[in-house]
């Protein structure tokens, strides 16, 4: 066993008399050692429950013949760090858990790993140190929240948001809000949307890293308790066959996820986090390759933000291996992949029905022929840019419309509440990429804003920032080159014609080359925002978001 350099033998004399520091027995010592990395806080509601969940993964693993070791990533509330420096922070904690689990797990040689994550980066951040640490490794998230319940209709944290723009409108009193505020999140769990959180929990099923229910059972449920003592029994039987994430989480894999990506319609943050964990795993995954999948992947699901319906809903109906069992009826998925179930993607989803086709609709009835999310191009976006296509209105597919340019989000925020943003602009929210920034932090509040005071129909918003998936609207984000490394996007004025085109995948804005190269050469990059701590070293490292903002150690000279 891998643990064996820390327990046996008599070199290893020390570390036993520091294991029995700890209360371990002989008899738990001869069995595997396996860490369970809880993202438990008493700060981020989807994580305040993870106790209980680590508690039934202990005893599965326990049941199993392992002894279970619990150590700690840290988490970030999104919702709570939204539209303040708090936000700066949140993209960034990726690569601080993906750094921390790897240093943990190594100096203490772990056997195995139990990964209890829930929201935003969380997952993302543990996939990645998955791929990175490589040993036999499953996932249980703490699962989804149950939507809220306002005037008798589902509803949930993005409504909260729009609620504040349609006050801000004159459309809702402050007690219509008060009401929101107090319904919109009603138990324990990641946000009821197919926001970022359950869309990378759902990922993680596609990709199969996760059991059958991981990105939809909801948090309140007891069935969440009993599939996280079955994910503790599972990883002994994962360390026994040495199937290991690099064994699972292989090209095709991720080809899957991003199918089950496209079908689900989940945030534009999956373009970040897939290519960051594939980069660990020794995959380069180019986000080019969404639209390629996009072109012959239907849009079988329109969960809030994008329609009406939410993780509870989609769990009744069959879940995720209900999506991949629609998708695989067009042989779009790769079905002969090893999963942690210890089975094929095949095995695994070949008698999950789709029950309820309002919340999964039939392959040959979809909402869309293609996709729910696209990559765009053009001399606004010479690299990429993403948008969730799924929860665009029609009539914003294509738009054309003046530019209002804005260097921060929060002067984006006062120009759309104090009413200078008409029906018909772009909007453009620059210097807030992953450099820029730093940490490319999500605009859920001026899309809500717009949103909220009924210009979603009307107003698209540009950004070299990110989005919550919790935004809906034509809202395009990652928008690379970001304008902190003298990006186009850096180069738009006041008053410059935006041309959208989302179905055939454009983003360009109207001038002559001679102008550009004019802007360009008097363009000047601005000071770095913020100069001491962690956020200064990430900025040297990190690089643009059609990569992933995956960070890269600068060669030495």
């Amino acid at each position: 066993m891998r643990s064996d350099a820390v327990k046996t033998g008599m070199q290893q004399a020390p570390h036993r008399s520091l294991f029995n520091a700890l209360g371990l027995t002989k008899e738990e010592l001869q069995k595997p050692l396996i860490g369970i990395v809880s993202s438990y806080n008493e700060i981020v509601p989807g994580h305040m429950n993870l106790d209980k969940i680590v508690d039934a993964v202990k005893l599965g693993v326990a049941m199993a013949g392992g002894t279970p070791i619990v150590f700690p990533a840290i988490a970030v509330c999104d919702g709570i760090a939204m539209g303040h420096q708090g936000m700066k922070y949140s993209l960034v904690t990726r690569d601080l858990i993906a750094d921390s689990t790897e240093a943990m797990a190594m100096a203490h040689q772990f056997d195995a790993l139990v990964m209890v994550p829930n929201c935003d980066k969380n997952v993302p951040g543990l996939l990645m140190a998955a791929a990175r640490i490589n040993v036999p490794t499953i996932f249980v998230s703490g699962g989804p929240m149950l939507a809220g319940r306002v005037n008798g209709c589902k509803t949930s944290l993005s409504s909260m948001f729009e609620a504040v723009g349609a006050y801000s409108a004159g459309k809702m009193t402050e007690e219509e809000v008060e009401n929101y505020e107090n319904k919109v999140c009603p138990t324990c769990g990641s946000c009821s949307g197919m926001y970022t959180a359950n869309s990378m929990n759902c990922l993680t099923e596609a990709l199969g890293m996760g059991l059958k229910g991981n990105g939809t059972i909801p948090a309140v449920y007891s069935e969440r308790i009993k599939l996280a003592k079955h994910a503790g029994m599972k990883i002994i039987e994962l360390l026994d066959k040495n199937i290991r994430p690099r064994d699972i989480m292989t090209k095709k894999a991720f080809l899957n996820a991003l199918t089950v990506d496209m079908a689900l319609g989940c945030s534009t943050n999956s373009m970040l986090h897939l290519p960051a964990i594939a980069h660990e795993a020794g995959i380069e995954l180019n986000v080019d390759i969404a639209n390629e999948i996009s072109s012959k992947t239907p849009n079988l699901c329109h969960l809030a933000p994008a329609g009406h319906t939410y993780m509870e809903d989609l769990n009744e109906a069959g879940g995720v291996y209900a999506v991949m069992n629609e998708l695989n009826k067009k042989d779009l998925l790769y079905t002969d992949l090893i999963t942690v179930t210890g089975l094929t993607v095949e095995e695994n989803i070949k008698n999950c029905i789709n029950v309820d086709t309002e919340v999964i609709r039939p392959i040959d009835q979809p909402y869309s022929e293609i996709g729910g999310i696209a990559v765009l191009k053009g001399n606004l976006a010479p690299d990429s840019g993403v948008v969730k296509r799924s929860a665009v209105a029609p009539e914003m597919l294509k738009h054309e419309g003046p530019a209002k340019v804005f260097d921060c989000e929060e002067d984006a925020i006062d120009a759309i509440k104090g009413g200078k943003i008409v029906s018909g602009d772009v909007v453009v929210i620059r210097y807030e990429g992953p450099k820029g920034g730093p940490g490319m932090r999500e605009m859920l509040n001026p899309t809500s804003a717009i949103m909220g005071m009924g210009l979603g129909s009307t107003v698209a918003l540009i950004t070299d920032g990110r989005f919550s998936g919790a935004s809906r609207g034509a809202c395009i984000g990652h928008v690379s080159p970001e304008a902190a490394v003298g990006g186009n996007i850096a180069l738009v004025e006041d008053g410059d014609i935006i041309q959208i085109d989302i179905n055939a995948n454009t983003l360009n804005f109207v001038i002559s080359e001679e102008e550009l190269e004019k802007r360009r050469a008097n363009w000047k990059p601005k000071e770095p925002k913020i100069t001491t701590g962690y956020l200064a070293r990430y900025t040297a490292m990190v690089t643009s978001g059609n990569r992933g903002a995956i960070l890269e150690v600068p060669k030495l000279k």
